[in-house]
């Protein structure tokens, strides 16, 4: 079917969606679009994001100060340091459109969120994830849990939107987690393969 419809590169996962054994999604389908009035402009939404990302960041070192495993211990830095780029995309992308002169140590004070990306607090995750923290197979299916979870917020927030300008932010930052996920995804076929 998705190749009828013109998708170049479809894979047969041997047994679907039924043969899945692992943990599941939660929530409604409404779940954090109350992040959101849906009339904030741009610069709310690069603030949502620049927040979501900061945290994510802040989650990755703190497992890694609670980690012995070097191997581990470097793979935590590498995703740090990738939401660490996350942050100056969204950054360079308030900038560039000219929202407000603000630096970026004054743009980064402005910046009072509790969630990380995909609406998720940070202790509650921690609290409840803590079974998948152990391995680098598991953070990395984890990180890409929360990038997917992250573009499936971005794009039902741009759809909540009805602020053309922060729809087209929303959509902007979605695509950019499409090329985050293909990212992890290349690590973690790295890491297994070296395995």
């Amino acid at each position: 079917m998705l190749s009828g419809f013109g998708f170049k590169q479809v894979y047969n996962l041997t047994g679907g969606i039924k043969a899945w054994n692992g943990v599941v999604a939660e929530g409604p389908v409404e779940m954090n679009l109350d992040l959101i009035s849906g009339a904030e402009g741009p610069l709310d939404v690069l603030k949502l994001a620049y927040g979501m990302e900061q945290n994510l960041a802040l989650f990755y070192r703190e497992v890694e100060k609670g980690s012995s495993d070097n191997d581990l211990i470097k793979l935590l830095h590498t995703l740090a340091s990738i939401e660490d780029r996350h942050k100056e995309f969204i950054y360079n992308l308030y900038k560039s459109e000219e929202l407000a002169a603000l630096s970026l140590t004054d743009f980064e004070a402005s910046v009072k969120i509790e969630i990380m990306e995909g609406g998720i607090k940070l202790e509650d995750f921690v609290t409840r994830n803590q079974r998948f923290l152990q391995s680098a197979s598991d953070i990395l299916d984890l990180s890409m849990m929360l990038e997917t979870q992250a573009l499936d917020l971005y794009l039902r927030l741009a759809h909540r939107s009805t602020n053309e300008q922060a729809r087209s932010t929303f959509n902007r930052i979605a695509d950019e987690e499409k090329s985050h996920l293909t990212a992890l995804s290349k690590l973690r076929d790295q890491k297994l393969s070296s395995s």
